[in-house]
């Protein structure tokens, strides 16, 4: 396949490959921290029993049978 490309430019290629893919590590890597930014100072048992809260509130109790 590259083999009708001269030598310079399968350099070329390589290098930009290269630094297309260092760019979306890096890209991912950032991502990954910012989704675990703050994981430690989170509260599980706060945020569950708020969203049960919200959950079993009336306005989100569908009608039921009587």
């Amino acid at each position: 396949m590259l083999e009708n490309i001269s030598e310079k430019t399968q350099l070329i290629l390589v290098i930009i490959v290269l630094a297309v893919l260092f760019f979306a590590v890096v890209k991912n890597n950032n991502r990954n921290k910012e989704k675990r930014y703050d994981r430690k100072s989170r509260n599980f048992r706060k945020n569950f029993y708020e969203k049960r809260k919200e959950k079993d509130s009336p306005d989100n109790i569908k009608d039921k049978p009587e």
